[in-house]
């Protein structure tokens, strides 16, 4: 018989305790396991210390999909014990596998295998933004990363803009922490003052901050410190 795979959340913050966002019953999975698939090595083993999972993690065995895994043979590589009978667990560096996440390119193998997949209950950074915004969670979708470029990045704010003006469907995006105060100077140079912008900074996390005003009234606030920080900022 085929593994199962468990596609396993984590918390998006690293100040958060694994078992104030994560529901019980998931550590019992978690324990069963002894092979991890996962975006970073480093980051899984200091998650899985912090979460007290039964096994000794130096027992464990881990194997990364990120950004520089090639589509094809390697993604086949990491099922193979899965279609030897061993179940994994498929961590994401925050939140929950296959979200913004290269981890759904192991899920869409393991359908095309006929493996069993099981997504755990967990934190989603888009799915608590949006609950927590007050903008449209009727109609809602996730974007991405935005250019780069900042006359692209500019382009790409106003068709996001238009979109939600025209549909009334929220419009969500993330940035590299690194450049989330350089984004968020450009929103409120381009986007026009009447339009709702809601930003989220540390979801989970003791100092988590969630607002949403008109782009006229960010003009007039203190702005959230959002360098370095995970964040998520949506248009309405």
């Amino acid at each position: 018989m085929n593994g199962t795979l468990y596609l396993l959340p984590c918390p998006i913050s690293d100040e958060t305790d694994p078992w104030e966002v994560l529901p019980a019953a998931n550590r019992t999975v978690m324990d069963a396991l002894d092979y991890f698939i996962v975006e970073n090595t480093r980051t899984a083993r200091r998650f899985l210390s912090k979460a007290g999972i039964a096994r000794p993690i130096d027992m464990l065995e881990f194997r990364e999909l990120n950004e520089h895994t090639t589509r094809g043979s390697e993604v086949e590589s990491l099922i193979e014990p899965l279609l030897q009978g061993r179940s994994a667990g498929v961590l994401s560096e925050a939140g929950v596998p296959g979200v913004a996440d290269p981890g759904a390119w192991v899920v869409e193998a393991c359908h095309r295998h006929g493996i069993r997949v099981v997504p755990l209950v967990g934190p989603s950074s888009i799915i608590l933004a949006m609950m927590a915004s007050g903008l449209n969670g009727q109609s809602f979708a996730f974007n991405g990363y935005l250019p780069v470029k900042p006359p692209e990045r500019a382009r790409a704010i106003r068709f996001f803009e238009r979109r939600a003006r025209a549909e009334g469907q929220s419009q969500l995006f993330i940035e590299a922490p690194y450049r989330n105060a350089k984004l968020l100077e450009q929103l409120l140079q381009t986007l026009a003052p009447e339009t709702q912008l809601g930003i989220a900074v540390d979801l989970t996390a003791p100092n988590a901050f969630v607002e949403t005003h008109t782009v006229a009234e960010w003009r007039r606030r203190t702005l959230p410190e959002s360098n370095k920080r995970p964040a998520i900022f949506l248009i309405g």
